[in-house]
């Protein structure tokens, strides 16, 4: 690549491009994309469903014997760094590198990431995630920012694009819990995490194998940064760095540089970090004044997004823990590994994403406003919740409920999941102002960042707070914060325009 090349922005899509209608009437690119997410999520959410389990398995069972509250705010507190990170890959797509080297590199890093955790020792485990951990902070917000830059703002298939992106989301997100969790309970964890290496390692080679159908191939960074800007970030994150040092040194000093205490300091960051994202966003002289007018409803969707995701990401650790522990899965003589029930909610939402996908193609203008199917998609993440709180009240002992409660619960989430994810996504990308688009794309990651920091937290209460309280509790947050969506939905149409 020339140095020409190097300088060049990412194009907006060409009129042949915006015609293009290759793939089930969308662009051919989204196939590409399409198939990186499948394995993707084949190998991060295969990985997520048994890491849990791993923490908590006997030593003699080949896992870390953690106390099950522990290994679920560990686990959070893993989620929290993945998506904190993303803000560091947005910045490097948008100034450095371009959406596709990012996306290229964060793949790597990810394979590197699992090849390390199937490493049957301990220090393998935290190495791994954290190479899992930055490679899909380059990954994530990026591909997802390629997507939009398939469609024009005002291409009505935009949305049921995302849908059908979302789609291969949850394709992986349905066979990679299917293979690590069979893999996990019958053979060994890190035979898991080997499966998951070598699904990764498929979606680089397809991603390759199409760059040419991707926008922007073959040229680097949007807004390149000139060489005094540089020498400034670089003095920025050598200061970032100091600070790091400070942190672990306090930690130290107070006897919490263990675990427990850097998932403290992540859900810290978590925390901070929008906070300053959000404010730098508003005050930047690159925004002009109509995209500030819609950074205001974007926080909102991004305030629900949090909400939503709180709930979310505990499937991932409460509810495999609840179905360990608690839920009747035996089938004639045989135990159904608990990590299949994430499988089960990427199969649900396989299942729906295409119909809400046709249903917004065949509606067109005359669908929901963004903020509605946002509130519709946090409503239901809560109530996913509460529909379990009749079955786990006032149960003591060695107790059990039936497999459906669980199911339905799951079922309810995954629809809420594909309305407000897909929404959410489509809206970043066109509310996003133009100097921070991959880096607005990386401030909605953060929405799982402190969704995933705060049940790092509140995770610890699974087990010592009675169940249907904890379900409770948990399942009103989203549905409380929908209502509230609901009621400023008519301001928010207003002040989101053009996007609908």
């Amino acid at each position: 690549m020339t140095t020409e090349d190097a300088a060049t922005a990412d194009p907006a899509p060409g009129p042949d491009e915006r015609d293009d209608r290759g793939f089930f009437g969308h662009p051919r690119g989204l196939s590409t994309l399409f198939g990186l997410e499948v394995w993707e999520r084949f190998s991060f959410l295969g990985m997520q469903a048994i890491l849990v389990l791993y923490f908590t398995a006997t030593v003699a069972d080949g896992g870390l014997a953690m106390e099950s509250g522990n290994a679920a705010s560990i686990a959070a507190g893993y989620g929290t760094m993945v998506y904190l990170v993303s803000v560091g890959g947005g910045w490097v797509a948008d100034r450095v590198l371009g959406s596709y080297r990012s996306v290229l590199w964060g793949g790597i890093l990810i394979a590197a990431g699992h090849y390390t955790m199937a490493i049957p020792a301990e220090a393998s485990t935290w190495a791994g995630l954290v190479l899992i951990s930055l490679g899909t902070g380059l990954l994530k917000p990026n591909v997802s920012t390629l997507v939009g830059k398939l469609y024009s703002t005002d291409d009505d298939r935009r949305d049921a694009g995302f849908a059908l992106y979302y789609m291969g989301i949850n394709v992986g997100a349905f066979f990679g819990p299917l293979v690590t969790g069979w893999l996990g309970a019958e053979i060994g964890w890190h035979w898991g995490f080997s499966a998951a290496a070598i699904g990764m390692t498929a979606g680089l080679i397809q991603y390759v194998a199409g760059r040419r159908r991707i926008p922007g191939y073959g040229r680097g960074a949007e807004a390149p940064l000139p060489p005094d800007a540089a020498r400034r970030m670089r003095r920025i994150l050598v200061g970032a760095g100091a600070v790091v040092v400070v942190v672990l040194v306090v930690l130290a000093l107070l006897g919490r540089l263990d675990v427990d205490g850097i998932v403290d300091a992540l859900t810290v960051i978590a925390m901070v970090a929008p906070v300053v994202y959000f404010t730098v966003m508003f005050r930047s002289p690159r925004v002009t004044g109509a995209e500030r007018g819609r950074l205001r409803p974007f926080l909102v969707l991004w305030l629900a997004s949090v909400a939503f995701n709180f709930v979310l990401f505990q499937a991932y650790s409460v509810l495999i823990l609840l179905a360990e522990d608690h839920v009747e899965r035996t089938i004639f003589g045989w135990d159904v590994p608990s990590a299949w029930f994430s499988s089960y909610l990427g199969a649900a939402e396989v299942l729906v994403a295409p119909l809400v996908a046709a249903l917004w193609t065949w509606l067109g203008p005359r669908q929901p406003h963004a903020s509605k199917k946002v509130a519709f998609g946090a409503l239901l993440g809560g109530l996913s919740y509460l529909v379990l709180v009749p079955a786990v009240s006032g149960q003591s002992g060695d107790w059990r409920i039936a497999v459906w409660w669980l199911l339905v619960s799951l079922t309810l989430l995954g629809l809420g999941d594909v309305l407000l994810q897909t929404t959410g996504l489509s809206a970043t990308t066109k509310l996003a102002p133009a100097a921070f688009s991959s880096q607005s794309m990386a401030v909605w990651f953060l929405s799982i960042a402190l969704a995933n920091g705060i049940q790092a937290q509140t995770v610890r209460f699974y087990g010592e707070v009675p169940d249907g309280v904890y379900f409770a509790v948990n399942g009103a947050v989203p549905v409380v914060v929908a209502i509230v969506v609901l009621a400023l939905s008519p301001w928010m149409k207003r002040t989101m325009h053009p996007v609908h």
